[in-house]
C-alpha cells in the first residue's frame, strides 16, 4: 500500500472533532506551502488533495471549495500579520515611521500579499454567503486593531483616515506583488530590454514612500 493510500485510509477512519481539525490544519499547510511555492492562481483543488493523500472528493467534506481553502488562509494572514504591524507601529514616532512598518511587515510576507490580491478578485466569489461572513468579520477586527494602533501613534489623524491607509496598504501590497513578481522569462525581458525598466519594481520602496505621502497629505488636511 502507498504512502498517499495509508495517509487516506487514516483521513477516512478518523472520526473525532480533534481528527476533524486535524485534518482541515494539514489540508490548510499543504495549500499554504503550495501557494507560497508557486503562487495561489497556479494550485488547484486536486494539487492540494494529492500533497494530503486524499481524493478531491474526500477533501470536499472539509471545505467546499479551493476559494475557501484559501480565503481560510487570507484570515489566517491577518490574524498573524495584525500584532506584529501594531508593534512595529506602536515603536514609531513619525508619519514615516508608521509607513515604514506598514511596507516592511508587507514585504516580508509575499504568500500574505499574494493572498490579498487573490481575495477580492477570486476567493470571496466561490464560497458560501457564511464564509464570507466569517473572513469579513476577522478582517474587520483586525483593521479596527490597525487603526486604533496608528491613531496612538498619530492621535492627530482622523480615524477615516487610519482605516483609510489599512486599505490602502493591503491593497497596493497586493497589486505591487504581483507587479513585482513576474514569470521568470518576463523578469528577464524587463531586465534585457533598457525600455521597460520601469516596469521592475521593489514593493517595499514604493509601498513606503506612498504611504508616506498618504499619511502627510491626511495629516495636513
Amino acid at each position: 500500500m502507498s504512502d498517499a493510500t495509508d495517509r487516506e485510509t487514516a483521513f477516512q477512519r478518523a472520526r473525532s472533532p480533534e481528527a476533524k481539525a486535524a485534518r482541515e490544519q494539514a489540508i490548510l499547510d499543504a495549500a499554504r506551502a503550495l501557494g507560497a511555492e508557486r503562487g495561489i492562481r497556479a494550485v488547484t483543488l486536486t494539487d492540494i488533495a494529492d500533497a494530503v493523500g486524499m481524493h478531491k472528493s474526500a477533501m470536499l467534506r472539509y471545505f467546499e471549495t479551493r476559494e475557501e481553502i484559501f480565503l481560510r488562509l487570507t484570515a489566517d494572514g491577518w490574524r498573524e500579520w495584525t500584532p506584529v504591524l501594531s508593534d512595529r507601529i506602536a515603536a514609531a514616532s513619525t508619519p514615516h515611521g508608521v509607513a515604514a512598518a506598514f511596507a516592511s511587515t508587507l514585504a516580508a510576507r509575499g504568500p500574505f500579499c499574494d493572498l490579498l490580491a487573490q481575495a477580492p478578485l477570486n476567493l470571496e466569489r466561490n464560497v458560501s454567503v457564511e464564509a464570507v461572513r466569517a473572513f469579513k468579520l476577522t478582517t474587520g477586527a483586525s483593521l479596527a486593531r490597525i487603526a486604533d494602533a496608528v491613531r496612538e501613534t498619530l492621535p492627530e489623524l482622523p480615524r477615516t483616515a487610519a482605516a483609510d491607509l489599512v486599505a490602502v496598504a493591503t491593497s497596493l501590497a497586493g497589486t505591487f506583488w504581483q507587479i513585482s513578481t513576474p514569470p521568470p522569462e518576463i523578469a528577464e525581458l524587463y531586465r534585457s530590454d533598457p525600455r521597460l525598466g520601469h516596469a521592475l519594481i521593489d514593493l517595499e520602496p514604493r509601498l513606503r514612500r506612498i504611504l508616506a505621502a498618504y499619511l502627510t497629505g491626511a495629516l495636513a488636511g
